[in-house]
């Protein structure tokens, strides 16, 4: 019974050893969780940024205009007109492939994040299980504990009524 008793506690301590070890793993998805959320974060204040290259442009159309109206300089602002749009154009450009590269990273995250999230999601539910085998082995050993108590308690009684027949003998 002793040995019984030493294998369910050496048992419980290697389970219990997993349940650490199942705690440790989700807290380190959690804290990618947070890293994730922190470079969607990143995200969305560079797609902030985008809506102030938009205001840059309609300042650009604003100059166009200007320059229609200042025939006498013409030739002098459409220097400065090109060069604007040089640089819109380069500007544009750099930032159609960094929000391409964006997106890519963004799709490679996700992807990455729905697979920890499916890893979380079996661990829970493998921990569940385990949990729920556990109770119902505790419970077990509850039971059979108590039967034996019960069972040492008869013996105990009929050894001490047999002692009691053997004096009265």
């Amino acid at each position: 019974m002793e040995a019984n008793v030493s294998e369910m506690r050496s048992e419980l301590q290697s389970r219990d050893g997993l349940w650490r070890r199942i705690q440790l793993e989700c807290q380190k998805l959690y804290t990618e969780l947070l890293k994730i959320k922190e470079y969607k974060d990143i995200q969305e204040i560079q797609i902030k940024h985008q809506s102030s290259r938009v205001q840059l442009t309609e300042q650009l159309e604003n100059k166009n205009t200007e320059l229609l109206l200042f025939a006498e300089s013409r030739e002098h602002q459409e220097e400065e007109l090109n060069k604007i749009r040089n640089h819109v154009y380069r500007e544009e450009q750099s930032h159609c492939s960094e929000q391409e590269r964006m997106k890519t990273e963004i799709s490679d995250l996700t992807e990455e994040l729905h697979q920890k999230e499916i890893t979380i999601a079996t661990i829970m539910e493998k921990s569940s299980l385990l949990e729920r085998q556990l109770k119902t082995e505790l419970e077990t050993k509850r039971k059979l504990l108590t039967k034996q108590q019960l069972l040492e308690f008869h013996y105990q009684v009929i050894k001490s009524e047999n002692t009691h027949l053997k004096e009265m003998v």
